[in-house]
């Protein structure tokens, strides 16, 4: 064998030996799973706002428009909600109805279900002759129930409250004990239930307790049905007025 031949053997050899070792190498890689690509946490608002009108006209003369837009966010420890709920009605030409509410609330959690909160209320009730209901409350709540379908919170603490009621300007601390349910019957359907305890700290027969229950359904995305219903019983209510309050709710909302 000349000398020609022998190298060109080796030059075979070397390529074969090298196409092995980089066959080998994209094996090996290809075999590895690609990192999973991390999951950004949401950190914006997400706002849906519902409006409802009902109006009547011959035999009866009715008016009742509502509208109400709810706001939150959730990032790292940190979850805020802001509210703002109204009503109007009327009955051949004779008001029944005016509310407007609103609230914010924060949280700080201290572990993944453990939190403290600050909040505040205020409402206006010109039917109930509330012209006007603040209660600022801190506290501390629990999770119980906290994954992607289903949350159940039990909170609690002290609260001061100013009113004007029936005319009369009043403040009190109270107790605040509050429970909320949410369940999302599937990705497009959703429960809700809440209810709040205030009890006057020095005068337990004045109590206030609001109570709410709610379903929706989506048509859309971003577009579905509405209806839920807001109880409130104030045992000491103003002079000449019940002590409990129904309200049904119907109406559209959207998300933004």
């Amino acid at each position: 064998m000349n000398n020609k031949s022998l190298n060109l053997k080796r030059l075979s050899l070397a390529t074969l030996a090298g196409a092995l070792v980089i066959g080998s190498w994209s094996s090996s890689a290809e075999a590895q799973p690609a990192a999973p690509t991390p999951v950004q946490e949401k950190t914006g608002w997400e706002t849906t706002a519902a409006a409802g009108v009902t109006l009547t006209r011959g035999n009866s003369k009715t008016l009742l428009a509502t509208a109400s837009i709810l706001s939150l966010r959730k990032w790292e420890q940190n979850e805020v909600s802001l509210g703002a709920d109204g009503a109007y009605g009327e009955n051949d030409n004779i008001k029944n109805n005016e509310s407007l509410h609103g609230f914010g609330q924060y949280n700080r959690l201290f572990t993944d279900r453990f939190y403290g909160y600050a909040r505040v209320d205020a409402l206006h009730d010109g039917i109930a002759d509330v012209e006007y209901r603040v209660a600022l409350s801190p506290g501390v709540g629990y999770y119980f129930v906290k994954n992607d379908r289903t949350r159940l919170s039990v909170e609690g603490g002290p609260s001061v409250i100013f009113e004007k009621q029936g005319g009369i300007d009043k403040t009190y601390f109270a107790l605040r004990v509050a429970e909320r349910f949410e369940h999302k019957l599937s990705d497009r359907a959703k429960i809700w239930q809440s209810v709040e305890y205030l009890p006057q700290v020095d005068d337990f027969n004045n109590y206030i307790v609001n109570g709410e229950v709610g379903v929706e359904a989506g048509l859309t995305e971003k577009l579905s049905l509405r209806v839920w219903v807001q109880d409130t019983y104030d045992n000491e209510p103003a002079a000449g007025r019940q002590k409990n309050d129904f309200k049904l709710f119907s109406g559209v909302a959207y998300k933004f």
